[in-house]
């Protein structure tokens, strides 16, 4: 038994016993944890956690899951930072032939009370692969990363052509895997590396690639979609599908692209996405083990706080699954904060908020105010038609843990499933203000109108507002085909702005009833000192010849209709209510209000 075992043979009979236990000081005085495990922030290497006797938390249950289950080929989508990689260093470790002198990771983990899983620790050729890397700007760079990934995988198996198993054509194509192979070799590769393995060590190979969407949704964003769905979908098809050398596989990632773009004919692949039960308890952390953590580093008083803010993902029927990544923070700095949220960039989600169709705005709106959204979704992601097919905005949402599923609805005529969802937590709902202020922060003529508007100067608000349009207009539409119902565009995420700029202030409300109709939008003052508005927004029409008309006709909409109806419902007089009619034209706007100022 080499050191590491040594130490971790003893981490696990001695240690975990010992850790449990607390000093505790008579007469109520402070409790003290006994050697809390350090958290490791980052640290996805079981091997590394496990020696080190870093914070972890034992998610073995997922090798007897997956083992058990018999399906040969599995894809599970989880969000970001949700232990997919970790797990997967976990199998690796687990079933490795070239990991069989690391039984001792095991001890005193639920999987070893298991004796005939003792008797499979080390016992399978293992490929273990992650593209999680692959963020290249071009297909070229990300094509020659990914065909370099499998390039060590070959240099890690360098004995085969040396082993005499091989035949002559077969070591020419051990020869030719490269970071510039043709994309004939690429496509076999790892399909003819487990047929090597195999023959090796006369069992056949376990294939376990992590992130396998990461080059897909990177195509997507820089423009180069159609020619990687083409390579991936060749490389997976001959690893996954056409692969008599192949045991079992395991795939990861955070989204399920769709069957038509890399899985075509890929019929043995069992999907477990966020809405299936299966393995619901092995990524993120249950409310069980949180709270024990809590307790383990003296913060079992903060429970609560915990909960608001990293609480509310949802597998399947699993309710109370916490983001990992958040809570190992929250122990090492002892503090809450947006910690999964600032990770990495969303830019393909703030892409799809801030370009979407005037609905997804609204839609949002209603999130953000603390609602929820009510439909059908499929989770199967087409990415080139995200701006295009009905709700695939949301579907990418809840796959990326941004939405939550509240409750669902079957309907037997139609075999249709709805969902009711609505924003994960308090760290991302910050995530996202965050977001809607970083569309306006550039500019200083959104903060002046901001603050001409509470002080109703409606001279300055006419001129910050035209300053607003001319630098907001584009970055709210596509780019490619300018909507002509861009102002709509506009007006949505302006609203938004309103609603995270103004939030300590007003309870910003929009297109809700009131009196006879739908207002555009209300500020209802959160303190007395301020006012109220009621806002409306019209595009000018072809009989108005002026915007003055047009700013006329909102204004008496407003009064015609009542909007402000609720307002004066919750007690706040006529006269603390002020009434705006903006009017577009293009990028040029005209505000005016009620009394003419």
């Amino acid at each position: 038994m080499n050191r590491k075992d040594s130490i971790v043979k003893w981490l696990s009979k001695g240690y975990n016993k010992f850790q449990k236990g607390c000093i505790r000081e008579k007469h109520g005085q402070k409790r003290i944890q006994a050697m809390a495990r350090k958290v490791g922030i980052g640290n996805q290497d079981f091997e590394k956690i496990r020696v080190n006797n870093n914070f972890y938390i034992d998610k073995t249950n997922f090798i007897r899951e997956w083992w058990e289950s018999g399906d040969e080929v599995t894809l599970i989508t989880r969000p970001r930072r949700f232990g997919k990689t970790l797990n997967m260093s976990m199998l690796e470790y687990f079933f490795s032939v070239r990991q069989a002198g690391k039984s001792g990771l095991f001890e005193g983990l639920s999987i070893w009370e298991d004796e005939k899983y003792r008797d499979l620790q080390g016992t399978y050729p293992v490929l273990f692969i992650s593209f999680a890397g692959i963020k290249e700007n071009t297909f070229a760079g990300a094509r020659e990363s990914i065909c370099r990934i499998i390039e060590e995988q070959y240099n890690k198996h360098d004995y085969l052509p040396g082993s005499g198993l091989l035949n002559g054509k077969e070591q020419d194509f051990y020869e030719k895997v490269s970071a510039n192979m043709w994309d004939s070799v690429a496509a076999a590769s790892l399909r003819s590396l487990s047929d090597f393995l195999g023959r090796y060590y006369g069992r056949k190979a376990i294939i376990l690639l992590d992130e396998y969407d990461t080059p897909l949704q990177e195509a997507y964003v820089n423009g180069y979609w159609n020619e990687m769905v083409a390579f991936t979908r060749s490389l997976l098809n001959s690893t996954f599908k056409t692969n008599p050398y192949l045991e079992r596989a395991v795939m990861t990632g955070i989204t399920r692209v769709s069957k038509e773009s890399v899985f075509s004919g890929l019929n043995n692949l069992r999907v477990v996405t966020t809405t299936s039960g299966r393995y619901a308890g092995c990524f993120g952390f249950t409310e069980e083990e949180v709270f024990a953590a809590l307790e383990e580093y003296g913060l079992s008083g903060q429970k609560q706080q915990v909960k608001n803010w990293y609480d509310g993902f949802t597998f399947g029927d699993w309710r109370d699954i916490y983001n990992p990544w958040s809570v190992a923070y929250f122990l090492s700095e002892r503090k809450v904060g947006a910690y999964w949220a600032n990770t990495s960039a969303n830019g393909l989600v703030e892409k799809l908020l801030r370009e979407g169709k005037p609905d997804i705005k609204k839609s949002f709106e209603a999130l953000l105010g603390g609602g929820m959204l009510h439909m059908e979704i499929d989770e199967q992601i087409v990415y080139n038609h995200l701006f295009t097919r009905k709700n695939a905005v949301w579907s990418l949402l809840l796959a990326s843990g941004y939405l939550k599923v509240a409750g669902t609805a079957f309907e037997e005529s139609t075999g249709r499933t709805y969902y009711d969802m609505e924003l994960t937590n308090k760290e991302v709902h910050i995530m996202f203000e965050n977001m809607i202020q970083d569309w306006f922060c550039e500019s200083d003529n959104y903060n002046d109108f901001i603050r001409a508007l509470l002080l109703d100067d409606i001279k300055a608000m006419n001129f910050y507002m035209n300053k607003v349009t001319q630098e907001m207009f584009s970055s709210f539409d596509t780019g490619t085909r300018p909507s002509e119902r861009q102002p709509e565009r506009f007006y949505h995420g302006f609203v938004l702005g309103l609603m995270v700029e103004l939030a300590d202030k007003y309870v910003v409300t929009s297109n809700r009833e009131s009196g006879f109709g739908r207002y555009d939008v209300v500020l209802e003052p959160r303190k007395p000192e301020y006012d109220a508005m009621v806002l409306e927004f019209k595009v000018q029409d072809e009989d108005e010849k002026e915007l003055s008309h047009t700013v006329k006709a909102a204004i008496r909409q407003i009064e015609e209709m009542g909007y402000q109806a609720d307002l004066i419902a919750k007690g706040i007089p006529k006269g603390r209510i002020r009434k705006y009619g903006f009017a577009f034209c293009g990028k040029k706007v005209l505000i005016g209000s009620a009394d003419g100022a």
